[in-house]
């Protein structure tokens, strides 16, 4: 239970927040529920979404010309958290999201490199209690895709299965660069949409050591966004074009796993990301800054020479400002090396 004078704090502050974004920017005839919900679907769309990711092993390196398919779903559900900065209580949203990615090694400068994609799809509901009135919107469709090239630094040469079979991992170092593109699904016209309407960019430094049947990662990222031309233009409320841009979003991620066996192995897993401050039409709400951590844990349970079952369980446990979610995944690949998907591997 917030007290009576936090509550009142914070409705000032929010107040006087929109008041000046509504002098210097919004329409004359705009409510202030209009406003509430403007802020509301930021939530939605920001790129704390992205720096959530968990990833165990990203820098691990494998034999050249190894190739892997991977069908996941994963379920999304939680609480928005909005530290006074919109009038907005029980917001939350829940999302059921398959996708397909590939992957794919490659020798580059005869370092281990790889190329990853991933589309995905989801189907949720987002609601809450905005202005004293309950809101809820349903969406379905794709989600925006990503492409994803790392390299190996230092510690893993490109390697043939053969050459591979006789190498041991000591340290590797290596480096990323992610493009999120917008394929997602958008529409000018509404607030929510499962899509970002706009191009987000990751370079990403890691760090990976063995210790016999011990793997310590650990990464260091941040998220660049390009400016959303089209938030919730062309209609009644605003007929004209507004943009909505956002900073830059740091992020910092940790693995600690460990070899059952071989391809069978269980990871803890952590992160903590920081930034992503809005704003619309240029005029910045310095309370949507994001300071957020997630945990969770990942298991990867080999089936066939061919197949695995990758499961993960994930949960906000510190959020300042953004979704604060409980996400499960399983996911089924299939992998091999060489050109052939049947080859022994």
């Amino acid at each position: 239970m917030i007290p009576h004078e936090e509550q009142s704090e914070k409705g000032k502050r929010w107040a006087g927040l929109a008041a000046s974004k509504k002098k210097a920017k919004s329409p004359v005839g705009w409510s202030s529920a209009i406003l509430n919900l403007i802020f509301f679907a930021t939530i939605f769309s920001v790129g704390g979404l992205f720096a959530q990711d968990l990833s165990p092993r990203a820098y691990v390196v494998v034999p050249v010309n190894t190739n892997a398919v991977v069908l996941t779903y994963t379920y999304l559900s939680g609480s928005l958290e909005f530290d006074g900065a919109v009038p907005i209580t029980g917001a939350t949203s829940s999302l059921h999201t398959p996708y397909f990615s590939g992957y794919h090694t490659l020798n580059f400068l005869g370092r281990t490199a790889s190329l990853t994609i991933l589309v995905p799809y989801s189907i949720g509901g987002f609601s809450g209690i905005v202005s004293e009135a309950p809101k809820y919107a349903y969406r379905s469709g794709l989600r925006d895709s990503y492409l994803r090239f790392a390299v190996n630094l230092k510690g893993g040469p490109a390697m043939t299965p053969e050459e591979f079979r006789k190498w041991r991992q000591k340290v590797l170092l290596g480096a990323s660069f992610k493009i999120v593109m917008p394929t997602g699904q958008y529409d000018p016209t509404r607030l929510i949409n499962l899509g970002n309407n706009r191009w987000a960019f990751k370079p990403e430094f890691g760090y990976s050591q063995r210790w016999g049947h011990w793997l310590l990662d650990g990464y260091a990222a941040a998220w660049f966004f390009t400016t959303n031309q089209e938030f919730f233009s062309h209609n009644s409320y605003f007929p004209g074009v507004q943009s909505q841009s956002e900073s830059p979003v740091a992020a910092f991620e940790g693995h600690l796993s460990y070899d059952v066996k071989p391809r069978l192995w269980v990871s803890l897993d952590g992160n903590f990301w920081f930034g992503g401050t809005t704003s619309l039409n240029g005029v910045e709400n310095p309370l949507t800054v994001q300071r957020s951590s997630r945990v969770g844990v990942t298991a990867s349970i080999p089936l066939t020479w061919h197949q695995s079952l990758k499961m993960s369980f994930s949960n906000g446990v510190y959020t300042r400002y953004g979704g604060s979610y409980k996400n499960v995944a399983i996911g089924w690949q299939y992998g091999w090396v060489g050109w052939s998907p049947f080859s022994h591997p």
